[in-house]
């Protein structure tokens, strides 16, 4: 039997919340139609993780068992709202394509999940490493399906897509050569979304079974 090693990727691959645990799947079926909104959602989710996983830890020994499911989402929304106002001052097309998925982060289940079931229980350092390590899981996800759908759809990724109000760089990369299959405009539908995620999902099923069975050889 092989020893096994710690890989922070295979970490985020089998722990990973939308491809393994189906979380966060409203948000990651409604955004990813481009790189740069998967990504910047991606990131946005991190750092509510991150600050709310760190409050949570610093004051969950002193709120009662009643409310702190409450108590929580307040700290989440907090966050949430520190992030909202400063994409739509820095960032404000951005802030404009995320729409009302962004406040929503709010009602994310793995913010308010990892947040009673980690952060309430353990210290500051493991708390904060929890939240980074599902924050990259679920920006890693979305990138992925992302690029994948925007690829399919649009034959291009887009990065940078007048994220800065003061110089409006642009700077889109067409990917595969035209042809009578791609672009296909269904990846950027909703259905195309089920389909792209249900794919990825099985790839993603197959590579950690075949790393289980590696384990055993």
């Amino acid at each position: 039997m092989k020893k096994k090693t710690f890989s922070f990727l295979g970490e985020i691959l089998n722990e990973n919340p939308l491809f393994v645990s189906s979380l966060g799947m409203c948000s990651a079926l409604a955004i990813t139609l481009t790189f740069e909104n998967s990504l910047m959602m991606g990131l946005s989710v991190l750092f509510v993780l991150m600050g709310s996983n760190l409050i949570v830890s610093l004051i969950s020994k002193w709120v009662a068992e009643e409310i702190r499911i409450p108590a929580f989402i307040v700290v989440i929304a907090t966050f949430v709202t520190i992030l909202e106002l400063l994409m739509k001052t820095y960032v404000p097309s951005l802030f404009q394509a995320l729409g009302i998925y962004l406040p929503l982060i709010v009602v994310n289940c793995i913010i308010l999940g990892r947040a009673l079931s980690f952060a309430s229980k353990n210290k500051i350092k493991a708390s904060i490493l929890d939240g980074l390590k599902a924050g990259l899981g679920f920006t890693f996800a979305l990138i992925l399906l992302g690029t994948v759908r925007e690829v399919l759809g649009n034959n291009q990724i887009t990065f940078m897509d007048k994220i800065s109000p003061l110089t409006g760089y642009i700077a889109k990369y067409q990917i595969l050569p035209v042809n009578d299959i791609i672009p296909n405009k269904l990846f950027l539908s909703p259905a195309g979304a089920f389909i792209t995620l249900g794919l990825l999902i099985g790839i993603i099923k197959a590579i950690r079974n075949r790393g289980g069975k590696d384990e055993l050889n």
